[in-house]
């Protein structure tokens, strides 16, 4: 795995505005799609959880991740890949390994976007 620099989106101080809030401009509708685009795909989804419910500060071995599919390594390392380029997850190699986490804050700022806000006397 090549160390190459991955542009992190959706981490500005913008990144927390609801959808409700205001209109998306080009350049935030785009970001936002590259990451749902990333979330669009189950094996993608699937990863994610399986990264996400190491909690806060955890991280998983890529040697974890593999045998829970029926695909190949490379497709695996492919999908992690995608999920690294939309800015949802990062890794370190250590040996012969790879270890990934959900970057910091990155499905709060996901939940807080998709969030509307309670009308008074709205019911669920």
């Amino acid at each position: 795995m090549s160390k190459q620099e991955l542009e992190v989106i959706g981490q500005d101080a913008a990144c927390c505005e609801a959808l409700a809030a205001a209109p998306l401009d080009e350049q935030r509708a785009g970001d936002l799609a590259k990451v749902f685009k990333a979330l669009g795909d189950p094996v993608r989804l699937r990863l994610l959880s399986m990264i996400a419910s190491r909690g806060e500060g955890g991280e998983v071995c890529v040697c974890e991740l593999t045998p829970a599919f029926e695909l190949s390594q490379p497709t695996i390392s492919h999908h992690l890949k995608l999920l690294r380029q939309a800015g949802l997850i990062d890794c370190e190699r250590r040996g012969t390994w790879v270890y990934y986490w959900v970057l910091p804050g990155v499905l709060d700022r996901l939940a807080a976007f998709l969030t509307t806000p309670q009308t008074a006397g709205a019911t669920a």
